[in-house]
């Protein structure tokens, strides 16, 4: 089964500082149909506008990944991290038994542009943690790259959950493929560009969501920014 969720569909709130798609039922966006696919939860496009951001506030039981694609996302949190995000690096925040934490975009005159990523967790009530890691354009060039998984594997960061998350850059010929477990989900969100997913046609913002699949297939990417989910039914 491949079913597609076109980015017009998604969710939408605009709050003046912050602009924001909502692939799932997120805050005031409600829809029964769209809850979340398998263990995935989240994905929100937001975007910052210059010299503000989220105020402090916590969370819990909850693995957040933030994926920045333009700009930087000013992070700091309860656990005494004080970071920078730029395009390139994936941050891993693990929420655990509660968390606090503040995102900020302190550049004057230009907006942060990231995603916001929420998976559940495989336990609830861990110890809070944090990653931070960047990935080279070279490493996603053509292929998907393993960015997240729940043991690290290849310089991932860690999360404690059943999932993987792989990112990969597509022009042209460049063709990838990913075995699936049949019995698992996998979900397929295009950040930018347009990108063949199994045959079918996606463009940015769109996402393909897949079950009882034995195969991904990535192939005649046009400027195409994706990201992968292999994920716990």
């Amino acid at each position: 089964m491949l079913q597609i969720r076109r980015s017009q569909d998604r969710g939408y709130a605009d709050h003046g500082w912050l602009k924001s798609f909502h692939s799932f039922s997120f805050a005031g966006y409600y829809d029964p149909a769209w809850m979340g696919w398998g263990n995935l939860r989240v994905i929100n496009e937001d975007r910052i506008a210059p010299g503000t951001g989220f105020g402090t506030h916590g969370h819990r039981d909850m693995e957040i990944i933030s994926y920045v694609l333009k700009g930087n996302l000013a992070h700091k949190d309860s656990m005494g991290n004080v970071k920078g995000i730029p395009p390139g690096e994936v941050q891993r925040m693990s929420a655990g038994r509660g968390v606090m934490h503040s995102e900020f975009n302190h550049a004057p005159a230009s907006e942060t542009h990231f995603l916001q990523i929420w998976i559940e967790p495989s336990e609830q009530g861990i110890e809070p943690g944090y990653e931070q890691k960047g990935f080279d354009v070279a490493e996603k060039d053509g292929r998907l790259r393993l960015v997240a998984s729940p043991d690290g594997a290849q310089g991932s960061v860690t999360i404690h959950a059943d999932a993987s998350l792989y990112a990969g850059l597509f022009q042209g010929g460049q063709h990838a493929e990913l075995a699936l477990d049949p019995v698992r989900k996998a979900y397929v969100h295009l950040i930018r560009g347009a990108l063949d997913v199994n045959g079918q046609r996606l463009h940015g913002g769109d996402a393909a969501l897949l079950a009882g699949e034995s195969r991904l297939e990535l192939a005649h990417g046009e400027d195409a920014e994706v990201l992968v989910f292999d994920l716990a039914a």
